[in-house]
């Protein structure tokens, strides 16, 4: 307690603690409340509709297969942009920039079939990476050196990806041998792995996209907090100011950042499109790169804290599943109405409960300090 001294009236420094978990443990609380009261207004049990949930994302190794599935996408979103947000940006483009990834995986997979599988998956990973990163830089080097608003770009090229996969597979990538906008499976040779193929579980979705996202987590932290690239990358994010007077290039490392956010949020194509699909499909994100925006914010950017909330929104996505199938009277809009009210409580209302719960544990160090050092 000798470092949260009020000495001369400096404030009482809050712990990690409560930013890191008690925050977003309350934000997440106040989420399920709300959602609690609907279902009740809505004629059901809530506690009922709990367990199912629970139940259905992790009640039997088929629903846990699905829910690392789901969380293996929010992980990859996450990250792409969590270090967005250590640069000062706020990347609206994962979905996009996901999208282009997918593409950069299909191609490698249509065009170079005749590689055997240990160089086809990993040219068809960096593929993505490079996809998603080059459709990043745009907008990134439009902030960096024109002063374009990174929301406003990255939200467009959104709406620029999705008409050009559309455009792509109507007219250029369509199967000839079949009726819809989707390119010809890819040969089989070119998918991932599954782990139902080396552990004794049922089939489900869930590939070594998992293992990926994991050491993208691991490398994630060694990056940010361990390299002079992630220092200078936060340095730019807190105070652009004084990253020049040390000699740091902002635009340099906003583009640095959002290349890296763009490479992360494109190996969802990997997971989709090489590991469950494996066919360029329309649509194939499913929204998992808008999800990640709440993803890191309840995170806080940090890859452990981000490993929880995706798997807290694949478990949601998993579990409401199962809840909307088994409750007659909660549909698959109502568990996107839960899912809306964590986002709602876990972005734009993040700082809702901070001051109280900061003013109270200010509160609650002082009463424990002796009057001479309160003093």
């Amino acid at each position: 307690m000798t470092e949260e001294k009020a000495t001369f009236g400096a404030p009482l420094k809050i712990p990690g603690w409560i930013n890191y978990v008690l925050i977003p443990l309350i934000n997440l609380l106040a989420a399920f409340l709300i959602s609690a009261i609907v279902i009740l207004i809505v004629g059901d049990n809530p506690l009922k509709a709990l367990e199912v949930l629970v139940y259905g994302a992790f009640g039997y190794p088929e629903a846990i297969g699905y829910t690392l599935y789901y969380t293996t996408n929010f992980i990859f979103t996450g990250l792409a942009v969590a270090i967005a947000f250590h640069c000062g940006l706020f990347n609206i483009g994962a979905e996009g920039q996901a999208m282009l990834g997918g593409l950069g995986a299909a191609l490698v997979c249509l065009h170079l079939d005749w590689m055997p599988t240990l160089a086809i998956i990993p040219i068809a990973v960096v593929a993505a990476a490079l996809f998603g990163a080059a459709w990043a830089f745009i907008p990134a080097w439009l902030q960096a050196k024109r002063g374009s608003h990174i929301v406003i770009t990255t939200i467009m090229f959104n709406f620029i990806a999705s008409a050009l996969i559309t455009y792509l597979l109507v007219n250029v990538m369509v199967d000839p041998a079949g009726q819809s906008p989707v390119s010809r499976a890819f040969a089989e040779h070119s998918w991932l792995p599954h782990f139902d193929e080396f552990f004794d579980m049922p089939e489900t979705p869930l590939n070594i996209s998992f293992l990926y996202a994991i050491a993208l987590s691991v490398g994630f932290y060694f990056f940010v907090w361990h390299t002079r690239w992630g220092y200078e990358i936060r340095v730019v994010g807190q105070n652009e100011q004084a990253a020049r007077y040390a000699g740091i290039s902002p635009a340099r490392n906003i583009i640095i950042a959002m290349m890296i956010s763009g490479a992360l949020a494109g190996l969802v194509g990997v997971n989709e499109i090489e590991g469950v699909q494996h066919r360029l499909i329309l649509d194939f994100t499913g929204g998992y790169g808008f999800v990640g925006i709440a993803v890191a914010l309840m995170g806080r950017n940090n890859p452990i804290g981000i490993f929880m909330a995706a798997l807290l929104f694949g478990a949601l996505y998993q579990g409401g599943s199962e809840l909307a199938f088994d409750m007659k009277s909660i549909n698959k809009e109502m568990v996107i109405v839960i899912q809306g009210l964590i986002i709602l409580f876990s972005g734009a209302l993040e700082h809702m409960f901070r001051p109280r719960i900061e003013a109270a544990y200010r509160r609650l160090a002082l009463s424990r300090l002796k009057p001479e050092e309160a003093a």
